[in-house]
């Protein structure tokens, strides 16, 4: 499966944390994330990342058209709601194109690890099925 990654740089620790504490599950699948989150997320786990550019510099748009070519099956988000920040990627467009392309997203960590263990059990293998369809 395609597993995206994106974190706010609020959120960059949290995010390299989650990764490490799921490598298990991550290194059975393809992840993928911005420039610096997938810099960061090779670096405290040593997993490969297929790196977009940075979020601030259009890696946000590239993770986007991602998603509607339908080519990612799950998303983790990690942005800070209390700060919106117009350089940081835009987390209401990638939200709505999960949504809209039937991805599933998480933007906390609470979400995301339910995501990560449905993927580890199989919950997610529909995906696999889903994308055989088109």
């Amino acid at each position: 499966m395609n597993i995206g990654i994106i974190a706010h740089n609020s959120k960059k620790s949290l995010i390299e944390d989650f990764c490490i504490a799921y490598k298990g599950i991550l290194m059975k699948h393809e992840v993928y994330a911005t420039g610096t989150t997938g810099r960061r997320i090779e670096e405290v786990t040593n997993l490969r990342v297929h790196k977009f550019l940075a979020g601030s510099v259009g890696g946000d748009k590239q993770f986007t058209e991602m998603i509607e070519r339908e080519d990612m099956d799950m998303v983790i988000f990690f942005y800070n709601p209390v700060m919106i920040d117009p350089k940081e990627p835009d987390v209401y467009q990638i939200v709505r194109s999960c949504d809209r392309y039937n991805i599933p997203v998480a933007t906390n960590i609470a979400t995301a690890e339910s995501l990560i263990l449905g993927l580890a059990r199989g919950d997610l293998d529909w995906r696999e099925q889903f994308r055989d369809e088109d």
